[in-house]
């Protein structure tokens, strides 16, 4: 199992630095792109809760979860290993009012593993912070083409934490996360001239950030029974302001366009930044902070409530500025849960599968135009039993939008799908005989 596991990993990581692009939003223009981690599948199925925790699933957006209490399956000495992974595709429909466009994406969304040490867990990963993949288009009064934007790139954490069972209903978490990435923006001018005839040749802006900094995400996570057959359960996590390093680029180059849309480079400069002052900058990070409740029977019902705010109005960044585009606080509200008709069934299969649902709205902290850009989603999802030691495959669905068509704005339809494995294996077993 771990020889798989390494060789996932390094399939995996090869992804995310070789292919970062995970979004078509044209709202991935702005900032450092559209954010991209909404938790494991089991949680996006949810509505994007992460209250729940269990001793056989990852929960990645709460390090407390790593700890835990043994098992009576395993003797109460031990808790098994965890791994997951997830994928993602989405498709979205674009629409302005006047116009309409479909793109598809897919990407992997994460990589974790969890090993139990005592009252300690010690969790790695790799996931996605954030994604740009956009191309838009401007016109000028005319109707003619003016500008052409696009951008590839994002931001992506690799993370090592550990949890620790303070007390039998108490857990607290650290997660300490490297951020790494580059984004590159290309800005298009074409010019005309006194007939309106298309120049032979246009001018091109590159601007490249390559980017890194640590941030850090603490969690509590507590648990308790109140009744025989019902427990409640409370998280908060909070991850402090953080400042990235950006070491910027900028080139200028006069290009020609042929008929299928190639550039050709004629002529090109390096901008001089260091004299700018811009060679390097910081771009700074809001701190975030969530709190959950949830209510439900073991290892049959749940249903949780979650609220996540981003102070993005601190948000900054010298190096790429927009005039149409400012930031305000953000927040996210998730309502969620699932039902297991019969967790230990052995005459039906079907008995055992997990269902979930839930509800997003989210207020993404970005205003272009005046206008605040607000998302909403509806999913579910199922987990299927496979393999031994409750290991599972879990699919989520959700349908959305994202943003409105009027101030000249673009609407988004999505229908976006996640499909993980969430494995668990023994690794560590005393043994009863010598």
């Amino acid at each position: 199992m771990i020889k798989k596991f390494i060789i996932c990993t390094i399939v995996v990581f090869s992804t995310f630095t070789q292919a970062q692009q995970g979004t078509s939003s044209p709202y991935s223009f702005y900032g450092i792109g559209s954010l991209k981690f909404k938790g494991t599948v089991e949680n996006q199925a949810m509505g994007g809760i992460s209250v729940y925790t269990d001793s056989i699933h990852i929960n990645l957006r709460n390090p407390a979860s790593y700890a835990g209490k043994n098992l009576s399956l395993y003797n109460n000495e031990a808790r098994p290993v965890k791994y997951a992974i997830g994928t993602g595709f989405s498709s979205i429909n674009l629409k302005t009012s006047t116009a309409e466009d479909k793109a598809d994406d897919f990407s992997v969304d994460y990589l974790a593993l969890v090993m139990p040490t005592g009252k300690f867990g010690i969790g790695f990963g790799l996931v996605p912070y954030s994604s740009v993949g956009y191309k838009l288009q401007s016109r000028n009064e005319e109707g003619f083409f003016q500008y052409r934007y696009r951008g590839e790139g994002g931001i992506n954490k690799v993370f090592l934490g550990t949890g620790y069972q303070l007390t039998n209903n108490l857990k607290i978490g650290l997660d300490a996360q490297y951020n790494f990435g580059s984004i590159t923006n290309t800005t298009i001018a074409f010019g005309y001239n006194n007939d309106g005839e298309l120049l032979q040749f246009q001018s091109r802006e590159v601007k490249r950030s390559d980017l890194s900094g640590f941030t850090f995400n603490f969690g509590l996570a507590f648990a308790k029974k109140i009744s025989q057959n019902l427990e409640i359960m409370a998280t908060a996590t909070h991850t402090p302001q953080a400042d990235l390093k950006s070491e910027n680029k900028s080139q200028i180059a006069t290009i020609t366009i042929d008929s299928q849309g190639k550039e050709y480079v004629i002529t090109s400069s390096e901008v001089d930044l260091a004299a700018l002052g811009l060679f390097e900058t910081n771009l700074l990070l809001p701190s975030k902070t969530s709190f959950g409740f949830g209510i439900g029977r073991p290892r049959k019902w749940f249903a949780g409530i979650d609220y996540t705010f981003l102070t993005t109005s601190d948000f900054s960044n010298r190096y790429v500025s927009i005039d149409n585009a400012t930031f305000e606080d953000a927040s996210t509200l998730s309502i969620g849960g699932f039902f297991i008709p019969k967790y230990d069934s052995f005459g039906s299969y079907w008995k055992r599968i997990v269902y979930r649902a839930g509800l997003r709205l989210e207020q993404t902290g970005l205003v272009v135009n005046n206008e605040s850009i607000n998302e909403f989603g509806i999913s579910f999802g199922v987990g299927v039993p496979v393999g031994r030691l409750f290991s599972n495959a879990n699919v989520a669905f959700e349908i959305g939008q994202r943003g409105i068509t009027a101030s000249n704005l673009v609407q988004e339809n999505f229908f976006n799908v996640n499909i993980s494995l969430s494995l668990n294996d023994r690794w560590f077993e005393k043994r009863k005989f010598n």
